[in-house]
């Protein structure tokens, strides 16, 4: 691994120069280059490399002018002339993308390129006047009523539509870019959440990770994700997970006396410790691979702007460094159409950070793909499945209808004019054909457009990015944007006890000390002065020294506990007994702290082991009473003095004590210590010899009341069909009564209670093996699961989602803080972290961080992914009743009278009201708790129910009853003259005119009926509580008023007096009258309905039917590809991010070659596998091709242990650069 990233070094050309690092070599002891080689190394080299190059460790603090003991100054001055030494931490992020790039993007739409087209060619025809004006001969209408005035205002139609196609792509361009935008907002505030603990001037405080300079003394704890590279200067028992670098999944022991070396973007498994921070940002090992990937980006932009993607073949010329062999081969790597597009969306909204949570849009893919790993194609959410499917059937659909429309066009015109009339073609004719066939054309076109949904994509991302804004204020930091809608779905909820349902204030409030069960916090006088020392002391030195209780923030409010709080617990616990745990602290500082065994989820207690003035050894340990009682064997009586204490002592205490406390919801906690002698030195190693034969202190009852608002909240959940249980590893009492005053389990209900191992026991066979049947039998009923390690919430987590004893498959929510907590949170389908108590590693397997780790929270999140499911379904309904009647006017229409009704510019702003204003205004909707009543729908429900579509059906037969009997004896009701077979370029008719301003009023109307979805009478209940719904409505009315009156030629409008108007808006307010009476008819009578949009029931299918519908959804993109792409992109714009990476998971590791499938990627020649250790071969496979730029884009996404893969001893090094 060293000499690996030895030689990476080398690949990141050198800033400002070797003049400028010579100077600050002056101003510290050390250069920057200096550092980035000792962090190269591991082990004992690196042990060595520190001796030969600075003596010591303390010598490399003095030279970076930092003390082990107090850390660096806060002096700005000093802390600005590091970041110029040696950097910030800090990766710079991509650049986004412009607002014109994101116009350019828009523009690419085949449909709106279709119109561009359509609309240049009508432009040209209108200007070009056949010779002679001889037209007479040409057939029916090519002249007929047109004076001189009208010919010339020919180009107008021409003209509108591209300024329609302009209006449409400059709308899509800003909303990509305010999505873009709400991203990166997203992404600077999750990282300005995580914040580190570093010494500065002697104390002990949280900085934001980006405000670390080299020099740093950071405090290292379980849990913790590193920030920046570091050398280990004191820790206790420290164990890294270093597999996002290495991938080697094995914990790594880290001591100052044999590996201190510490790398950013490793976990803190174990133990805690201080580390000297030697390198930050991109110089970092984290930022050095960051950089690598994100190196020579910029060239390959410039080239793909130009649109070469095309085979390479020759080679380029490259840099090469010391030390490195470049080799470039011939990269022959073909690219075909689709994979530039994929490349060029690749960007989306995703900065190159260096920070560990995820981005919002990045890591999707590693969680899902973890989810199902045995399907082999990347889960959608839930809701993108259904609109992906449905979008594809509705876009099938129109394009089948437009192509008929235009087919059925050309054919009557050819009939009527060459075989009926008898015409011949004449030259001078053509151009008066051809303008016939360019409007057909155009008609066939804007049918399409009306048809294809693009709107929908958008409906989500607006739907979506206003919920995640809103659910910021409501403490939910939504961290992957699909999880806010999964959260509406959620059947289950498997909670922590301790600071989700309580408040994570612990407070000692009972105890039993020589003998005595005190029921409140006793006297010190009541206390035999031996017991007391050995309290203090034992509470003192076996409490992490990050612990402590701080003076309240305001004057009467309650100490600050900071830490973890069960220790300040127990930290309170001495301050009510008047003593004071600081001067024992002063006189053993945490580096004469001899052994420390940290706490974790195995051992369930923690042990810190000093050395006694006389040489001897001393170990104190605390933990759960029922674990560490069973390896105590003598107790301190009624004088102080030690007695023994038999198992039948503990079954006794246990009987009535420890049950008592338990019962009444309280947290028992062993306090014990033992004597070791110096002679011979016990094998620390040996833990199970050491911690054992204990001798009692006392055992003390911890509370941590119940949040007030829990109970409400679970009664909530209950209601809304959601089940929650408590896992948590507390005694199976403490969790009992807990769950009892939180509302969990009621009395009189059927439910379970059981312990962890107990659980095990009744899953697993008689092989040990886990069996679905048995977990099934058990999951349903169970409420409460104690004493659980991580494992069994996995286990449970897993279980309840992989069954089927349920017709609706379950969708679970997990919260979790510890770091054990990532696999269970990131199996569930949400996974909440705490934000307070919550470790990095938790929250970067989370899809939501709690900021307040609060429960109530969570049914706020419910009730937000709820609405965005009913938000989408909303606009759906009105969308669709739109689709059906406007194509179905078009293709009528244009088929009976050779003309559609409804022009193609009028086709672009109803288009532009039901895709872009209506997904604002209904996806803004605010949530109800009302949404809380009713039960979830689930996995499988059809995104349109037999609800939605009787209303679809019906106020679409209203519609198309009104617009017919309009269009075809309109002209009689209103005593006007008729629109129909309007010759070429003939003025707009009135006729033609009341049918569109009916169309629309009949539109808007119909929006405030969308509102309601199940059914409601009340259309209009809570319309004033969205301001964004009123004024998008009112200022489509407004707007529509000033097309019709004053649109003229451009909308083919001709302005209407005031009694046509009314008749209009009567018309129009018929739609809310009719909805009454679609209300009316029961939807159970109606058995002719079929509902739509169902999932793509991923979970019924096996592997050779998930490949087929793999193969299908491609074969659809295709055929989309043809008719409209940029509402299909929108859809998938999170998958297609990660597209290349989720293949290269399905192929198997990263051992040797790529391999890929022919579909995405045509070839990739050159993967070189070299064993040298102090070479990497590079291979460039055309770094101009689109290819390099998305693996290098996801890749940069990634960074995780798929990157690179090094055997044990470092040997073998298979790297690859693209």
């Amino acid at each position: 691994m060293g000499e690996m990233a030895n030689s990476a070094v080398e690949f990141y050309p050198k800033r400002g120069g070797g003049g400028a690092e010579a100077n600050h070599a002056g101003d510290f002891g050390v250069t920057l280059e200096e550092l980035r080689s000792l962090m190269e190394l591991r082990g004992a080299e690196a042990l060595q490399k520190i001796q030969d190059s600075f003596g010591d460790v303390e010598s490399l603090c003095q030279r970076l002018k930092s003390s082990t003991s107090d850390g660096l100054s806060d002096n700005p001055t000093d802390l600005e002339k590091r970041r110029q030494a040696f950097g910030q931490n800090f990766i710079p992020p991509k650049k986004p993308k412009t607002f014109l790039q994101l116009v350019w993007e828009a523009l690419q739409d085949v449909t709106l390129i279709i119109l561009e087209i359509a609309a240049i060619i009508s432009l040209g025809l209108s200007f070009y006047q056949p010779p002679g004006h001889e037209s007479e001969g040409c057939g029916n209408g090519s002249g007929g009523t047109e004076d001189e005035g009208e010919a010339e205002a020919g180009w107008i139609e021409g003209a509108a539509i591209l300024l329609s196609v302009i209006c449409v792509v400059l709308v899509t361009a800003f909303n990509d870019w305010s999505k873009e935008k709400q991203f990166r907002g997203l992404q600077s505030r999750i990282e300005l959440e995580q914040r580190f603990a570093v010494v500065r001037n002697g104390n002990v405080i949280q900085i934001p990770v980006a405000e670390m300079v080299v020099g740093d003394m950071a405090q290292v704890k379980y849990g913790d994700l590193l920030p920046a590279d570091g050398v280990l200067i004191q820790g206790n028992d420290l164990k890294i997970d270093e597999s996002s670098l290495t991938g080697e999944s094995d914990h790594v022991r880290k001591s100052v006396e044999k590996d201190p070396m510490l790398l950013s973007g490793t976990h803190v498994m174990e133990g805690s410790g201080r580390m000297l921070v030697t390198a930050v940002g991109v110089n970092s090992q984290t930022g050095i691979i960051f950089t690598l990937l994100g190196a020579g980006e910029g060239e390959e932009e410039k080239k793909e702007k130009k649109g070469r993607c095309k085979k390479e073949e020759h080679q380029t010329p490259t840099k090469t460094y010391r030390n490195t062999v470049i080799e470039n081969a011939e990269a022959g790597v073909g690219c075909s159409e689709k994979d530039c597009t994929h490349s060029k969306k690749q960007d989306g909204a995703v900065a190159m950070e260096m920070q560990p949570l995820k981005s919002a849009e990045g890591g999707e893919v590693e969680e899902k793909e973890k989810k199902k790993a045995n399907v082999p194609k990347k889960e959608k959410s839930v809701l993108q499945g259904k609109l992906t499917k449905l979008a594809v059937q509705i876009g099938k659909a129109g394009l089948v209808m437009s192509a008929i429309t235009v087919i059925i066009l050309v054919l009557y015109f050819v009939i009527e004019t060459f075989v009926v009339e008898g015409r011949s073609w004449l030259p001078e004719c053509t151009p008066i054909y051809v303008q016939y066939f360019v409007k057909f054309f155009i008609i066939g076109v804007t049918v399409l457009v009306v048809a294809v949904p693009e709107g929908l994509p958008l409906a989500v991302t607006i739907s979506l990015a206003y919920s995640v804004k809103k659910m910021m204020k409501d403490n939910n930091l939504v961290r992957h944007l699909d999880a806010c809608e999964t959260m509406g779905n959620a059947t289950a909820i498997c909670s922590d006890k301790t600071g989700t349902l309580t408040t994570n204030r612990m407070t000692v409030v009972q105890s039993y000390i020589n003998d005595q069960h005190f029921r409140e916090i006793p006297d010190p006088s009541q206390i035999h002065h031996n017991t007391l020392e050995m309290i203090v002391n034992a509470i003192s030195i076996n409490c992490a020294y990050t612990s402590k209780i701080m003076p309240p923030d305001v004057e009467g409010g309650l100490p600050k506990q900071v830490g973890n709080k069960t220790e300040c617990g127990l930290l309170g616990f001495l301050l009510d007994l008047k003593r004071d745990y600081a001067p024992v602290r002063e006189q053993i500082p945490e580096e004469k702290l001899y052994k420390v065994y940290t706490f974790n989820s195995v051992r369930k207690s923690m042990s810190t082991v000093v050395q006694m003035p006389d040489g001897s050894f001393r170990l104190y340990s605390k933990g759960a009473s029922e674990i560490l009682l069973k390896k105590c064997s003598s107790i301190l009586g009624a004088n102080g003095e030690t007695r023994n204490f038999k198992p039948r002592d503990r079954d006794e205490m246990v009987k009535k004590v420890i049950e008592p406390m338990a019962c009444e919801g309280l947290r028992t906690i062993c306090i014990a210590y033992r004597d070791l002698p110096c002679n011979p030195e016990p094998d620390w190693d040996n833990e199970a010899e050491i911690v054992t034969d204990l001798t009692c202190i006392a055992v003390v009852g911890i509370e941590d009341p119940v949040r007030p608002e829990v109970p409400e909240a679970i009664c909530k959940c209950q209601r809304a069909g959601i089940t929650v249980r408590m896992v948590t590893g507390d005694n199976i009492n403490t969790a009992r009564a807990i769950a009892a005053k939180c509302g969990i389990i009621q009395p009189g209900d059927d439910f379970l209670c059981l312990e962890g191992k107990d659980f095990n026991r009744r899953i697993r066979n008689e092989k040990g093996e886990i069996e679905q049947e048995r977990i099934d039998k058990i999951w349903p009923k169970l409420r409460v699961l104690a004493r659980s390690s991580p494992t069994d919430k996995h286990t449970l987590v897993k279980g309840i989602i992989d069954s089927t004893v349920l017709e609706q498959r379950q969708v679970v929510a997990v919260t979790g803080d510890g770091t054990n907590d990532g696999p269970a949170l990131k199996k569930a389908d949400v996974g909440f972290a705490m934000g307070i108590a919550g470790t990095d590693v938790a929250k970067e397997a989370s899809d939501i961080i709690l900021t307040d780790d609060n429960f109530s929270s969570i049914v706020k999140a419910v009730m937000w992914g709820r609405n965005v499911y009913d938000s989408i379904s909303k606009f759906l309904q009105f969308q669709l009743t739109v689709n059906i009647v406007a194509v179905t006017v078009a293709f009528t229409g244009a088929c009976i009278t050779q003309d559609s009704p409804l022009k193609a510019v009028q086709m672009l702003w109803v288009n532009l009201i039901m895709d872009t204003f209506a997904s604002l205004a209904l996806a803004t909707e605010p949530p109800t708790e009302a949404l809380l009543l009713r039960k979830p729908y689930g996995r499988n429900n059809p995104l349109i129910s037999l609800t939605m579509m009787k209303n679809i059906l019906g106020h679409g037969v209203y519609q198309l009853i009104i617009i017919f009997t309009l269009l075809f004896v309109g002209e009689k009701i209103f005593n006007i003259d008729s629109g129909r077979n309007a010759p070429l370029h003939s003025p707009p008719s009135e006729h033609y005119t009341i049918i569109f301003n009916t169309f629309v009023l009949m539109q808007l109307f119909n929006e405030i009926n969308a509102r309601k979805i199940h059914g409601e009478r009340n259309v209009f209940d809570g319309i004033f509580g969205n301001p964004i719904f009123c004024s998008i409505v009112l200022g489509t009315f407004g707007v529509q008023i000033v097309i019709v009156q004053f649109g003229g030629k451009p909308f083919s409008c001709a302005p209407l007096n005031v009694e046509q108007w009314l008749w209009c808006l009567f018309v129009g307010v018929g739609e809310l009258l009719w909805g009454q009476v679609i209300a009316t008819v029961p939807t159970s009578h109606l058995k002719c309905l079929k509902e739509a949009g169902h999932g793509p029931g991923t979970d019924e299918m096996t592997e050779d039917e998930l490949a087929d519908d793999e193969e299908e959804i491609d074969h659809a993109e295709r055929e989309l590809r043809r008719g409209q792409i940029l509402w299909f992109r929108g859809l998938n714009r999170i998958q297609t991010q990660m597209e290349v990476v989720s293949t290269f998971k399905r192929s198997g590791s990263f051992q040797g070659a790529v391999r890929r499938r022919s579909s995405v990627l045509s070839q990739l020649h050159d993967v070189t596998n070299i064993s040298t250790p102090t070479h990497v071969v590079l291979s460039t496979a055309n770094a101009n091709s689109c290819l390099s730029h998305s693996f290098a884009q996801t890749f940069a996404l990634y960074g995780n242990g798929s990157l690179l893969k090094t055997d044990a001893h470092y040997q073998s090094v298979e790297y690859i650069v693209i």
